[in-house]
């Protein structure tokens, strides 16, 4: 387990795992179902990565955009591979829709659609309410 996996709550956010790669459930949800892949290497900068890692992000986000896709219903999806704060090769996987999408009572609001997204807007989730969705999810891509 590298610093930024760890970060990200794993393994308790643990939402799939492949050879190179982890996907976690984001604890900020600025849209219903985003999630952190992250790699598991303690690689810091992409090019770092072994081969074999990039060419299991074809797998990886394959699954990534088909459990999301029958879960939120997204009309786009955004990698973005931040990197500022958390040291370890990552991207935050944002899916986005137009208007809200509905989970346990809880509005999910796309605020930066269409537009760049806005992680500052994001329902907060911790205890009971991470781990709901981290087995929700994990349906999605058994």
């Amino acid at each position: 387990m590298n610093e930024t996996m760890e970060k990200f709550g794993y393994p308790a956010t643990l939402v799939a795992e492949f050879e190179h790669w982890v996907v976690l459930a984001r604890a900020a949800q600025p849209t219903l179902g985003s999630l952190v892949l992250v790699a598991k290497s303690d690689a810091t900068a992409f090019s770092d990565l072994p081969v074999e890692a990039h060419a299991e992000l074809k797998q990886v986000t394959t699954a990534i955009e088909g459990a999301l896709g029958k879960a939120v219903d997204y009309a786009r999806i955004n990698y973005l591979m931040l990197m500022m704060v958390d040291p370890n090769v990552h991207f935050h996987v944002l899916p986005r829709y137009e208007g809200s999408r509905e989970w346990q009572g809880r509005e999910f609001v796309d605020v930066g659609w269409p537009k760049v997204p806005d992680l500052g807007h994001a329902v907060a989730l911790a205890g009971d309410d991470l781990a709901a969705l981290v087995g929700w999810l994990k349906g999605y891509f058994a």
